[in-house]
Order: structure tokens, then sequence, then C-alpha cells
């Protein structure tokens, strides 16, 4: 068998590897409480970005119950639970998209007809119609995303854009967005989605590419919240429903 190159392996998965065996150690048992996000990133010596990934991805995996404002409670884990080590962390999956997507808005920007602000115009009165619900929002976004990237007629590129939004389909993804996303979430990146349009409506490359990027690093930095003092999103049955369903999107971007 040939020796293959040895990859450093992500920051969260690491910290969520320590954080498992403590807990299957025993040194922090079922009903009891993880010390508090901004002390344990002290102690790894980590982002707090970077710990919250991995406190999901326990999460995700049966670990730990995250309550915003509440704490981490240790929980019992399910083998039935999914395995998060495959899975791009969604934080990193945002930065990456921040950049990647830039670049196209600002090539897209040079491209753009009437027409095709119009197009946009229209996703975006299906993502902001009163009768929208989550799902037909969450098809919107992509359809956004989308449109953009194809308007440079280049498949791998649309290829790429599509593959990186639809890892919102993830389990981590799915549990941020159960966290982090909500009706005033929706109303921001339906904002940020305008200022988009107006660029690429002016036919300004840079004004595009900035547009793109802070939309996604909002995105991010509402991900990224603090754990501990932040509110878990109020969630409808069918909003809850439609985010553990395996079919479904999450990301609001």
């Amino acid at each position: 068998m040939p020796i293959q190159l040895i990859e450093p392996r992500r920051l969260y998965l690491q910290i969520a590897d320590q954080l498992r065996s403590l807990i299957t150690a025993g040194e922090f048992p079922p009903g009891t409480r993880l010390p508090a996000e901004r002390e344990l990133a002290k102690r790894f010596g980590v982002s707090r970005p970077s710990l919250r990934e991995a406190l999901i991805a326990l999460e995700v995996e049966g670990y730990v119950d995250v309550r915003p404002g509440s704490g981490i409670m240790v929980t019992t884990p399910n083998s039935a639970a999914p395995d998060c080590s495959a899975d791009e962390g969604p934080l990193e999956v945002l930065r990456a998209r921040s950049l990647i997507e830039g670049a196209i808005a600002a090539e897209t920007a040079r491209e753009m007809k009437p027409k095709d602000v119009a197009a946009l115009d229209q996703i975006l009165s299906a993502m902001g119609g009163e009768a929208a619900n989550p799902q037909d929002r969450m098809a919107a976004d992509r359809q956004f995303h989308r449109y953009i990237a194809a308007k440079l007629a280049n498949k791998p590129i649309l290829r790429l854009v599509t593959g990186l939004f639809d890892q919102g389909y993830s389990p981590m993804a799915r549990q941020f967005a159960i966290h982090f996303d909500n009706a005033k979430t929706w109303a921001a990146v339906l904002a940020e989605h305008r200022k988009i349009v107006a660029a690429l409506a002016a036919r300004d490359p840079e004004r595009a590419r900035k547009a793109m990027r802070d939309h996604l690093r909002k995105v991010h930095s509402r991900w990224a919240q603090n754990i501990d003092s932040g509110a878990k999103a109020s969630l409808n049955d069918s909003r809850r429903q439609l985010l553990i369903n395996s079919d479904a999107p999450a990301p609001l971007a």
C-alpha cells in the first residue's frame, strides 16, 4: 500500500475530538454542564467561531445539547446520530463562498442586461413574498446565487457554486440554522440580496464584489454569534421539521 500524504485536520474537528474524549472518559458526565464557551475557547487556545463549530458538531452527534442563553449540557449520544467528521464546517464553507462568489459577482456585473436584473428581482419577490413558506424562500435563495454564477456560462464554476451552496443540506448546517436563523435574519438576507442586485444593475464590478462578500460575511457573522448569550431562534413546527428533513437545505445566503 503506497504511503499517502498526511493532511492536517480541520481545527473544529480537533476540538470536537478532544471534547468527545473528555465526555466519554467521564470528565463531563451526562447531565452536567460544560464550561462556558468563552472559558472553553481560552482553554483550547482557539477562536470562538472554531469552538462553536465543534460544539454544533457534537450536538449533531448527540454528545451535547446547546442551549443558547442557558449553557451546553452533556447528553448521552445516540448510536444512530450522524458522524460530522466528513463535513466541512458551515462557517468554513461561508468563508470560501465569500471569496469565490465575490469574484463571480464582479465578473457577472460586466455581463448584466436589463432582463437579468428583472429575473433577479422576480426571484427576490418570491423570497420576500408574504405567502412564501420557508422551503420556497430557500429555493429562491439557491436560485438567486445560481443565476448569478450561470451568467458566466462556465459549467465548472456553476457546479462549484451549487456544490458549496448545497452543503447547507448537511446536518451541521441545519443545526446552525435551527439555532441562529429566524424571520429577522431572512429580512436581512433579502435586504443584502437587493444590494447585490443594485450593484449588478449598475454594472459596477467592484461594488458587486463588495456587496456579495459583505452579504456572505454577514451570514457568517450571524451564524458565529455567541451561543452563551444568543437566543435560540423561535421556529414554528413546520420550519423546524423542514430543517430536520434531510431533503431540505438550510442556509440563509
